[in-house]
């Protein structure tokens, strides 16, 4: 099978399932994490590798179809990605590679255990986690605590160091608090040089962001 027709198919079948989302896990999100994860493979290897690249490709359009935030039941979303990618006539180490790093890349799985993804799969953690940094994390930030039904900010809610998936998904806490929780520690977690260098620089846009915040809310300015 060509390779336009796979990333048609992959494409179409990501926005099927990810095009309602209100919440910044949209197909939109996983464009962008696609482009930016290439992109920094390319940095570091050029792009003689299509397989590599179409590995990236995919996992970063297909990582969010089956996350617990989108879907009722994960495990037939993820038999419904493994049916698509072995009609897409990827080799079975590819499907297994692709498969690992959707299963394994999130913030939330790696709280508890320090998962070792492929080369590609690191580069498309970190697209993924630099896609919550900047202009666009602060965007998604409040639009999925408005989602969840989390306050702007709350001074009586404490930020609190998350130990597991149970922490992150379920304690209570607001939009600013999610900065401290997750976002500005992001740059700490990042696999390749490149995507050190671009969290960096949006973490530091967020950080200006937040001060900016704090005075308003105190009244400084």
């Amino acid at each position: 099978m060509d390779l336009e027709t796979k990333r048609q198919r992959i494409q179409e079948f990501a926005k099927a399932r990810m095009d309602f989302d209100p919440t910044g896990h949209d197909f939109w999100h996983a464009n962008r994490v696609s482009q930016l994860a290439q992109k920094l493979y390319i940095a570091d290897f050029g792009n003689d590798n299509v397989d590599a690249l179409m590995i990236i490709e995919a996992a970063a359009y297909l990582h969010d179809t089956i996350d617990d935030k989108l879907v009722s039941d994960i495990i037939f979303s993820q038999m419904e990605v493994e049916k698509l990618l072995e009609e897409l006539e990827f080799s079975t180490e590819a499907r297994e590679n692709i498969m690992f790093t959707i299963q394994h890349m999130s913030y939330s799985k790696n709280l508890t255990n320090q998962y070792d993804l492929s080369i590609e799969g690191k580069y498309v953690q970190d697209a993924d986690r630099i896609d919550a940094l900047g202009a666009i994390g602060i965007a998604r930030t409040f639009a999925y605590g408005g989602h969840a039904n989390n306050e702007i900010y709350n001074p009586n809610i404490p930020v609190i160091d998350l130990k597991s998936k149970e922490d992150y998904r379920n304690h209570p806490t607001t939009a600013i608090n999610h900065f401290h929780e997750k976002l500005l520690k992001l740059e700490l977690t990042m696999n390749t040089e490149a995507g050190t260098k671009i969290a960096h620089e949006r973490t530091e846009f967020m950080r200006q962001f937040l001060a900016e915040f704090m005075a308003e809310w105190q009244g400084e300015i």
